[in-house]
């Protein structure tokens, strides 16, 4: 099993180096009200994804807390190096970044945007190689060990098509679905969390964690799973056991 861990003040130097004399360390201390304020300025959300700036120091304050370390942990409890793995939806890359370094074989997805630009940079700056798919013009193909998606499904209008998606790409699919906290950020859309949770267990699930007392990790098989009926109505049943 590979180890990773996070280096908080690798990932606030890095982008202090990058932003250069740009860097306001004022919008890394009020991230999630940056990115608000950014979206109320462009007006909607797809053009926020595409285009946002904040997202720099929102994506770094969140890659410094180190919430996703257990979602990691997770991943390459399952997979060993040299797996095939996709991030989806991967901002400034991370996760994915800690992956590579840990010896697996990673790609990474999203739009277009500031934060990929960013991506670029790190990979670079690390002597590292990595394909990056423009989810507009360039999304990527099937066939992945596994595809993970972490804080991102809360931000999308149809949470089953999301997962849908990812289904179709890789074998093992890896994502967590957050509660509501009372001053949630404006991109947050609450989750039918028990749907999407039936429709995970329904297929095979893996593993399932409840991290931060809010944060429901499920690690599952996407299509090929779906045949296993008989398996799956025992795992939702065991799911919805532990949620009891």
């Amino acid at each position: 099993m590979a180890r990773i861990s996070i280096d908080p003040e690798r990932e606030l130097a890095e982008l202090k180096e990058y932003l250069g004399d740009k860097y306001d360390h004022a919008r890394l201390q009020r991230y999630e009200e940056a990115v608000d304020q950014e979206l109320a300025q462009v007006g909607d959300e797809p053009t926020l994804y595409r285009t946002s700036q904040m997202y720099l120091y929102n994506l770094t304050a969140f890659a410094m807390s180190r919430t996703k370390e257990p979602y990691l942990a997770d991943i390459t409890d399952l997979l060993a190096p040299g797996a095939r793995i996709l991030d989806y939806g991967c901002g400034i890359g991370s996760d994915g970044l800690l992956l590579l370094e840990a010896g697996y074989d990673v790609a990474f997805a999203d739009f277009a945007n500031p934060s990929i630009e960013y991506l670029r940079w790190r990979l670079d700056k690390r002597g590292l190689e990595a394909p990056i798919y423009d989810l507009d013009s360039h999304p990527p193909p099937p066939g992945w060990d596994a595809g993970y998606s972490f804080d991102v499904i809360e931000h999308v209008e149809d949470p089953f098509g999301f997962l849908a998606q990812l289904e179709n790409l890789a074998r093992l699919v890896v994502v967590n679905f957050l509660e509501p906290l009372p001053d949630e950020p404006d991109v947050h859309h609450e989750l039918p969390i028990p749907g999407l949770l039936d429709h995970v267990a329904a297929l095979r699930l893996r593993r399932y964690r409840l991290y931060h007392g809010r944060s429901h990790l499920v690690l599952y098989e996407g299509r090929q799973g779906s045949r296993v009926l008989g398996r799956g109505r025992i795992a939702a049943g065991r799911l919805r056991a532990q949620l009891s």
